[in-house]
């Protein structure tokens, strides 16, 4: 089971949010991370088979790291050094399980999620029949879905509603590959996000000729014009897909 995975197999889709589980067309209200009666409540509504868990973005938070200059070689030596650089940068707390994405030019990508989560997921998805095939943080969902079709330099702004109008999320950016990276665990209005998180990230890309040319959004039905034309997402959650 890998936290990313790009081979193509149908399966039913997971998404898993701090408030909600989403699955099989059926949403279910949690408070925090859904417990194990919850999970196995939705899972037994799916199809026997291979799942694909979708994760909030600060579930299974993630990086890009430009200073990699060489890789050690080994699966074990290579998830210590991930974890090591991960942990280093973000100050996350527990044990992570890191997995690594090369990036080429641009550096490496780093995915984590925390190792007692991860265990207590895929065994009990295993023990009901439906294994987990591959786990995704939501905003690497959406940019493999858009951004191999885009022929601009884009943005994807990937955002999660906490209460009233505030919202938590990441913000990602490509050329010819995903270029930045940026995640904000403290909730701020629509206003915040555009003053202080995506216009100074346009204005530092621009510095070098890097600036994207349109943005596509995640997370609520309308967004206002800005600096570059923008697309919202239909916020649809598939019940299957390839995975």
């Amino acid at each position: 089971m890998k936290l990313f995975n790009f081979k193509a197999t149908l399966g039913s889709t997971v998404w898993i949010e701090p408030s909600r589980v989403v699955a099989g067309g059926r949403s279910i209200a949690t408070n925090g991370f859904p417990t194990e009666a919850q999970l196995g409540q939705v899972l037994m509504s799916l199809p026997t088979g291979p799942t694909k868990w979708i994760l909030d973005d600060l579930i299974a938070p993630a990086m890009v790291v430009k200073d990699i200059i060489e890789v050690p070689k080994g699966s074990e030596a290579k998830e210590s050094f991930f974890r090591w650089k991960f942990s280093q940068a973000l100050a996350v707390e527990g044990h992570h399980i890191v997995q690594g994405l090369s990036l080429g030019d641009q550096g490496w990508l780093l995915v984590g999620l925390p190792r007692d989560l991860q265990e207590a997921w895929v065994n009990l998805a295993a023990k009901m029949g439906r294994p987990v095939h591959v786990m995704i943080p939501r905003w690497l969902w959406l940019y493999n879905r858009a951004a191999p079709t885009r022929e601009k330099p884009g943005m994807l702004v990937s955002l999660l509603q906490t209460e009233g109008n505030l919202f938590t999320g990441s913000l990602a950016t490509w050329g010819k590959t995903l270029s930045l990276l940026r995640q904000w665990p403290d909730p701020a209005d629509v206003r915040t996000w555009l003053s202080d998180r995506i216009e100074p990230t346009l204005a530092f890309l621009g510095r070098d000729g890097r600036a994207p040319m349109e943005m596509l959004v995640w997370g609520l039905n309308d967004w206002p014009n800005g600096s570059i034309p923008h697309m919202v997402f239909q916020s649809d959650i598939p019940a299957r897909e390839a995975i």
